[in-house]
Formats: C-alpha cells, sequence, structure tokens
C-alpha cells in the first residue's frame, strides 16, 4: 500500500487550489489528519480491501491493529506472528505422519462421522496438511493446550459443523487424559467435555443461527419453515457467560432461499409477527447481534472470541468441471484449481461478514477456513455415515443420491481447522 502524503505536500496541494471556503479546508485538513495519524490501517479501511469473495488474513490483522492497544498482549497469545503471513492462503500437501489421531482410537466421534467403520474403502483424505504459502503452521502441541485450558471453559457455539470442529479439538486431546479422569455428557442444547485433573472443560452448545428459533432442539430441529426470532441472542447467550475462549459459527441454516422468517415478538404470541428479509439481511442481523453480544459480556483482557466462516459444501459436480449430475460421491482427490470458489451464495455471505467486521472494533478473530476447505470434495462423509433414516430402494440403486456432501470425515479436515484455531489463539 502507498504511503500516506506528508502534510506539507498535501496543503500545497490545497493551497493551490484557491477558492475553498474555511469549513471545507476544516474538513479536508482534518481528513488529512487522520489519515497521517493511523497511516496503513486507515488506507486499507478505505480502499476496499474486501473486493474478493472472501476476507483475506490481512482483514484480521487490520481488526488486530484497532481492538489491541500497542503493546498490549492478547489473552493465551505466546507470540505474534510473522506480519506477512497470512496462514489461511496455501495450498494442501500429502504428509504421510497424518491423520493426527485414528477414528476408532476416539470415542466422541458421532456415527454421522465416522467414515471408515461405515464402509468408506480409501484413507487418503486423512493424509493432507494445510501449508500456507511463505510460512509454516505451528504443529498442534495437545499439552500446551491443555495446560492453557486448566481451570478454563472453551466453548463452541453453533451448528453440526461447529459440532464436528468441537469433536476434533477433543480427539485431539482426550489422549492425554487418563480414561478415569475425563467424561462427556449431555444437558439439551449443551455438551460437555471435562478433563478432571485439569478442571478444564471443552463445551457445545447447539445454535444454528445464535438467535433464538424454532430450530434450536438439538435433536428434533428439522425443521424446513425455519423461523428466527429477532434480538433474541440472550436467550442462548446466557449460557456461554464465563467462557474462556468461544468459536462461534452460523451459515448453513440460512441457506434456504432468497428470503427468510423473522419473528419480530415472542414464539409464545398467540399471533405472531413475522416479517420476511432477504437472506443477506437476515443474516447480518444476527452477526451484529452476536458481535453486540461480544463486547457487552466478554473482557477483552481475559477472553478469546474466535468465528469460523462458512463451511463449503461440494452438492453440484458441475461447479468444478465435474459431471453435471455427480457430487461429492466417489470423489477422492481435491479440485486442483488455486481459484477455486464455489458458488455464488458463498460470496454474498463471506461479503456480509467482511462488511460487518469491517466496521466493528469488537476483539473478534476470523478463522477463514472457507476457501482451503473449498478444495476439499474428497473429504465429505459421501455416503460413509449412519443413515438417520431408512434409505429406499430408488435411494440405493443411486447412492450419488443420499450423499452428504456437507458433513466431512474424522479424522480429517476439520482437524486442520482447529491447527488453524491453535495457530491464532497462540501466535496471532
Amino acid at each position: 500500500m502507498k504511503p500516506p502524503p506528508s502534510s506539507s505536500s498535501s496543503s500545497s496541494i490545497l493551497l493551490r487550489k484557491g477558492r475553498l471556503s474555511p469549513y471545507l479546508f476544516t474538513l479536508l485538513a482534518f481528513i488529512l489528519f487522520v489519515t497521517i495519524l493511523y497511516g496503513e490501517d486507515f488506507t486499507c479501511i478505505l480502499g476496499g480491501q474486501f473486493d474478493s469473495p472472501y476476507p483475506s488474513d490481512h482483514f484480521h490483522q487490520s481488526l488486530s491493529s484497532t481492538t489491541k492497544k500497542k503493546g498490549e498482549k492478547l489473552p493465551f497469545a505466546i507470540e505474534e506472528s510473522e506480519k506477512e503471513c497470512d496462514i489461511f492462503s496455501g495450498r494442501w500437501v500429502w504428509d504421510e505422519s497424518r491423520p493426527l489421531y485414528e477414528e476408532s482410537e476416539c470415542p466422541y466421534i458421532q456415527p454421522q462421522l465416522t467414515c471408515q467403520e461405515h464402509g468408506r474403502p480409501d484413507k487418503d483424505y486423512q493424509k493432507w496438511r494445510w501449508q500456507p504459502h511463505g510460512c509454516s503452521l505451528p504443529s498442534f502441541n495437545a499439552t500446551l493446550m491443555l495446560e492453557t485450558l486448566r481451570n478454563k471453559r472453551m466453548m463452541f457455539v453453533g451448528d453440526s459443523l461447529n459440532r464436528g470442529q468441537y469433536v476434533s479439538m477433543v480427539c485431539l486431546l482426550h489422549r492425554l487424559i487418563p480414561e478415569d479422569a475425563k467424561s462427556m455428557e449431555t444437558f439439551g442444547s449443551l455438551t460437555v467435555f471435562t478433563a478432571k485433573e485439569y478442571n478444564a472443560t471443552i463445551e457445545f452448545y447447539w445454535a444454528p443461527f445464535l438467535l433464538e428459533s424454532n430450530s434450536d432442539d438439538a435433536v428434533v430441529h428439522r425443521i424446513s419453515d425455519r423461523v428466527v426470532r429477532k434480538g433474541s441472542i440472550n436467550k442462548h447467550g446466557k449460557h456461554w457467560k464465563g467462557a474462556d475462549i468461544v468459536v462461534f459459527n452460523t451459515y448453513l441454516w440460512w441457506m434456504t432461499g432468497l428470503e427468510f422468517k423473522i419473528l419480530q415478538g415472542s414464539f409464545d404470541d398467540e399471533e405472531k409477527d413475522i416479517v420476511m428479509l432477504p437472506t443477506e439481511d437476515a443474516y447480518r442481523m444476527a452477526m451484529k447481534s452476536m458481535l453486540r453480544w461480544v463486547k457487552k459480556n466478554m473482557d477483552p483482557k481475559k477472553t478469546r472470541v474466535f468465528f469460523t466462516s462458512m463451511s463449503p459444501s461440494h452438492g453440484k459436480g458441475i461447479d468444478w468441471g465435474g459431471d453435471p449430475k455427480g457430487n461429492c460421491y466417489n470423489e477422492t482427490t481435491m479440485i486442483k484449481d488455486p481459484n477455486y470458489w464455489g458458488s455464488d451464495s458463498r460470496k454474498s455471505v463471506m461479503r456480509v461478514i467482511g462488511e460487518v467486521f469491517r466496521k466493528t472494533r469488537v476483539p473478534i478473530t476470523f478463522l477463514n477456513i472457507t476457501q482451503l476447505s473449498s478444495y476439499r470434495k474428497d473429504a465429505h462423509t459421501s455416503i460413509y455415515k449412519k443413515q438417520w433414516s431408512p434409505l429406499t430402494p430408488e435411494q440405493l440403486a443411486n447412492p450419488a443420491s443420499y450423499a452428504d456432501c456437507v458433513h466431512w470425515c474424522m479424522p480429517g479436515l476439520q482437524d486442520t481447522w482447529n491447527e488453524l484455531l491453535f495457530a491464532k489463539l497462540f501466535y496471532p
């Protein structure tokens, strides 16, 4: 980026214009002063850094500069990362030392994600490691992570994709804990893994919209006619208070069409006041609610808050130049095109995230897992999972018709999401 002009050269330009009113001159002088004061950050904010379909790492580098005072250390940080390193921009490399754990070794993986147990014949999807351009991710250190969580709460809040990341974190850590010193319990929307010797918990809270909705039942939530209640984040947020590390996500459940139903009053009202909003506006409303809640309830000197970007699906082979009638079923190789992005709906949602986060000074770290996950059409559960309802003869005759191209096999891609989380927690 170009440095801001010096005050002397800019002043001479203004003076040569001659007939400026005193008010206009004062306004321009103020803008010049602010530009010089904030330098590159100000230039970036005004320079349209969100032209790309997703916010780059420069986005949260810039965000950090607006939320962290000079010389102040973020909670849990060991040291700062190289400023020029974008850990979300890179490539996948084959690594024989992976996976980081075996599916059979982790009893906490839901049958929705145990692909080997359900007959997947290959394991190549487990062998890939994310390699950023120009730097390397720090190795995931389970001992460091557990010691950091001593006497603390770590919480994942969101939908089933965030639950997958939660379970991945538990699988990465649980081997260091004796069998009689750990437990996993579920209390309605809340699932809690406890490491007793550390007095630590890793928790997942089911809230697919973050706001209150008619899909909030942790078990019975397959509702096609989805409704979200405006201004209702405290309904769930009261359960998040006191957490030391919070990882939010929300995306998939919003994708039901161009418009979304928003409840103005209460679900208990006899006559419900429901309005239709463009989906982007409804999603923006939820993002702003989340940031307001964080600002009010999280102490930036003690807590760290993360937001995981949208997890891509691979339901249309035509998106990557494959069979127009195909999807992720039988896909065992990743997408090679480094510029592959996917469907346009992803761009619009990521643009909303960029717009909202760009305007906030709330200290929140953005985990941009979208592009790196977009390449991984090979890593979905596809047909290799527990099927929650009996399959019809027509489905069995055409496996692609019931392939799950949304969720991810474990171990696999979501372990990388936690390596990125680890990097940003300790090396922001």
